[in-house]
């Protein structure tokens, strides 16, 4: 039997639905999702490399900042490099099920670091408006990294589980998944067998990913409004609206995709719906994130600005 079920998981082979029947159709679809990828990544890179450099930046909320457009540089190359490939092929490219299994891990494993690192990007900036002086103790680089390195160690573990219940479940029959990534609702359905248990743990992992850090949040925010509302200084109140007017922009998007897709019944799942919201957190989220945090933080921008000036002096 373990033998039978080693070379299932060598032999299966599935592939992607195709965005379209028409060629000049998946020709745009590529040059937009290539432009999509190739601006998400000048992005985030920028923001890395601006937060790298800039002395000024060396703070626990732009650390994370950092943290997250990393995040978002490795999700990109996980989705996109297959989904262009597949695009761009004349023929439908296949992937085995040990490579499905692979680049469900890691998308598990990204998506749900950066749903989570959110979170304490919020408990962050709760510390700062309430505890402005105790910040830098609270907050210490300690804790920064420990945050970072539990909130990695957890995406990692959720990835193994989702990942190895997949490799173990039995497929035959078509073995198209009508999506353009091997996203687990999408190949849950191929199964031929039950999948009870598995959308069962989907769920469980679903909510610890985005139903608990999404409420920590918005009692984060909650402390941070009545804190805002309370400051005197009309620019004081501007800069703290401003600063966390970016990051609700963001958890919003966020939040709202992820749990169209993975907090409802199997049942009711749509693969049609599943893949056009599946667009938005792969494609656009990436590129709207460095864009959101740096047209609505003056500091950033203005680091941006120095960090041109420099380089364009040099040269």
């Amino acid at each position: 039997m373990a033998l039978e079920h080693g070379n299932q998981t060598g032999m299966t082979q599935f592939h992607f639905h195709p965005f379209s029947i028409l060629p000049e159709m998946q020709l745009l679809i590529f040059w937009a999702f290539l432009i999509l990828f190739l601006l998400s990544l000048l992005g985030n890179s920028a923001v890395v490399f601006i937060v790298h450099t800039e002395r000024s930046l060396h703070t626990p909320m732009y650390f994370f900042l950092a943290n997250l457009a990393i995040l978002e540089i490795a999700y990109s190359f996980v989705i996109a490099p297959l989904t262009l490939a597949n695009l761009a092929s004349v023929r439908k490219a296949s992937i085995s099920l040990v490579g499905c299994g692979t680049q469900m891990f890691f998308f598990i494993f990204l998506g749900g670091a950066d749903c989570v690192l959110l979170s304490v990007m919020a408990y962050d900036r709760y510390v700062a408006i309430f505890y402005p002086l105790r910040y830098t103790v609270i907050m210490n680089w300690t804790v920064c990294v420990s945050l970072v390195v539990g909130t990695l160690a957890m995406s990692f573990l959720f990835g193994v589980q989702l990942s190895v219940l997949i490799l173990q479940l039995p497929f035959c029959g078509n073995n198209e998944i009508n999506h353009f990534f091997c996203d687990f609702p999408a190949v849950l359905k191929l199964a031929c067998s039950d999948t009870h248990a598995h959308q069962v743990t989907l769920f469980m992992i679903s909510a610890v990913i985005l139903t608990i850090p999404f409420l920590l949040i918005c009692i984060s925010y909650a402390f941070i409004v009545t804190a805002i509302l309370r400051i005197r200084s009309i620019a004081g109140r501007k800069r703290a609206f401003s600063t966390c007017s970016s990051h609700l922009m963001v958890v919003l998007l966020q939040y709202t995709c992820g749990s169209l897709i993975y907090l409802r019944p199997s049942s009711s799942y749509s693969p049609e719906e599943g893949r056009v919201v599946s667009v938005v957190y792969t494609f656009i989220t990436p590129v709207l994130n460095p864009l959101i945090y740096s047209m609505r933080n003056k500091e950033l921008k203005n680091a941006m600005r120095r960090t041109l000036r420099k380089k364009l002096l040099f040269q």
